[in-house]
């Protein structure tokens, strides 16, 4: 057995290694997890990924089909997020303007609520919007992008909701209860369309390409 031949397989079972151990969903994190210990160029990675696919030892699944249009997108289980932030959205809005503040301990979930709407929804529909698929930073893990995203999100919404205010405090209405609410509610759509339909021409040009991890 050649040198050559004797660093391969010792790349290989790194990669198994790290496949064991860190478990990630896609080849292109796979890869950047490689890169952080073996100084290679992705596509030698990339062949040796192909090898252990031939050898039996990774099984690559077939990308999932992603909707060619906006409205089949919008109606597939990759809009769940889109659907649930809607729905939260309207909820909270429909809270704010139903349950009196003095129904106790049902003001508890306006209140709750009413946090959501203002310290997370615009955020991370506005985040969603501008990288609707990675973050901008690049992570190891898929548990690393959803923690960056989250901390994206409420530093957004904590600077979004007192411009809103302040553009308010310039209006007829000022910032009352009403205004605010429906504001935070109409910015909350409109991102969140805007992730939506950029999340489906992302996917649709650059499909996932996902593997099973080796037993």
């Amino acid at each position: 057995m050649t040198k050559n031949q004797t660093t391969k397989d010792h790349i290989k079972e790194r990669i198994l290694e790290t496949i064991k151990k860190h478990k990630p969903q896609t080849i292109k994190e796979l890869v950047r997890l490689i890169q952080q210990t073996q100084n290679l160029p992705e596509k030698q990675i990339t062949d040796l990924l192909i090898q252990l696919e031939n050898e039996n030892k990774l099984h690559f699944k077939k990308p999932t089909k992603t909707p060619t249009t906006p409205t089949a997108y919008l109606l597939s289980s990759n809009a769940a997020w889109y659907w649930t932030t809607i729905a939260l959205a309207i909820a909270t809005t429909i809270a704010v303007f139903t349950i009196p503040e003095d129904a106790y301990p049902i003001v508890y979930a306006r209140s709750i609520l009413g946090a959501i709407l203002v310290l997370w929804l615009p955020g991370y529909t506005f985040i969603k919007a501008l990288f609707p698929v990675h973050v901008p930073i690049k992570t190891s893990t898929e548990n690393l992008d959803n923690i960056e995203r989250i901390a994206l999100s409420l530093g957004m919404s904590l600077a979004l909701t007192p411009i809103v205010g302040l553009i308010l405090n310039y209006t007829p209405w000022g910032i009352t209860l009403t205004p605010i609410t429906l504001s935070l509610l109409a910015l909350t759509i409109v991102f969140a369309t805007a992730a939506i339909l950029r999340e489906h021409q992302t996917k649709a040009t650059q499909p996932s390409q996902k593997f099973i991890n080796p037993t």
